[in-house]
């Protein structure tokens, strides 16, 4: 649905993006982030043919943006950051405004304007002035906006940024909403765990390059980062503690294995999923008494102090 390819883009000298490349399928939520600087930005601006890149091919919906550039923007919605709005319209008026620039037939747009003022739960604002809004009402109404047309490719530009918790929450159940709805979405933002509990694949951007890109659980395998265990036991005789330590010792995937205070097992095993139930499997086996098993992942922010993009926050 979004496809780069060796894309840079260049300001009086100074390269904001570098050789990028990028995919995101249908259904995909993939969030890009990175430090202050690092290109985020001026890759949705490209993207949504804000800026002419120096070089490179931008494909959306099988569209070359350059050859056919009214096709493929026909298909998307974008949301940048600190967007304008008109202060002196009503929430409908604003949105059919936009209806009507979308080119939806006008039989449509009122039903259209109502449905997206429920969706992101602006429907007892529809005849408030823009100027009376709240930071978050306005966010949530400039998304009401980018959706409007029914776009199958959606860039978001730090879409919670200045929003404070139940605004963020409110925006991010709006997101994924439409994700199981089979868009392609970008999301731009600094708020770590706002995208790991949204997207299915993130890329980090330092210095205009893409330095990593992919599912959290390909990003996981390429960096080395081991999954944490904790792992805690009914009655562990002395004996069925030597066979345990015995087989984790000669075990392949596993490593830095201790006990805490607690009589909890600590270990990191560089293994998937599976590797993780054949060993529970194995030790079951051997009638170790495993009362509990938890897997402690390593979340965005452990992904980026490895990565080393250290001003992410």
């Amino acid at each position: 649905m979004i496809e780069i390819h060796s894309l840079r883009i260049d300001y009086e000298g100074v390269t904001a993006v570098c050789d990028l490349d990028l995919k995101v399928c249908p259904g995909q939520v993939y969030g890009l982030v990175g430090p202050n600087g690092a290109g985020k930005t001026s890759t949705l601006k490209a993207l949504a043919g804000i800026i002419e890149p120096t070089y490179g091919e931008i494909i959306l919906g099988g569209y070359d943006l350059e050859l056919y550039p009214q096709n493929a923007l026909r298909s998307l919605g974008f949301m940048p950051d600190f967007p304008a709005v008109y202060e002196n319209l009503k929430v409908w008026e604003y949105l059919y405004v936009f209806a009507t620039a979308y080119l939806i037939p006008k039989t449509e747009r009122i039903t259209r304007c109502r449905n997206w003022v429920e969706r992101v739960n602006l429907q007892a604002k529809w005849d408030a002035y823009i100027n009376t809004l709240s930071r978050g009402m306005r966010q949530r109404l400039v998304l009401a906006k980018t959706l409007l047309h029914n776009p199958t490719i959606v860039l978001l530009d730090e879409p919670a940024s200045g929003l404070d918790p139940i605004s963020r929450l409110e925006m991010r159940n709006i997101l994924k909403g439409i994700a199981v709805e089979g868009k392609s979405i970008i999301i731009s933002s600094h708020i770590l765990t706002e995208l790991s509990e949204l997207c299915n694949a993130i890329g980090v951007m330092e210095k205009g390059r893409l330095v990593v890109s992919g599912t959290i659980e390909e990003i996981r395998r390429t960096i080395g980062i081991k999954g944490e265990f904790v792992m805690t036991f009914a009655d562990l005789s002395e004996e069925q503690k030597n066979t345990l330590l015995a087989y984790l010792n000669q075990h392949t995937l596993v490593s830095n294995i201790s006990f805490s205070s607690t009589g909890q097992l600590h270990f990191n095993l560089s293994g998937n999923k599976n590797d993780a139930a054949a060993l529970i499997r194995d030790l079951v086996y051997r009638n170790i008494p495993i009362a509990q098993f938890v897997m402690k992942e390593a979340n965005m922010e452990d992904i980026f102090f490895k990565i080393g993009a250290r001003e992410t926050s």
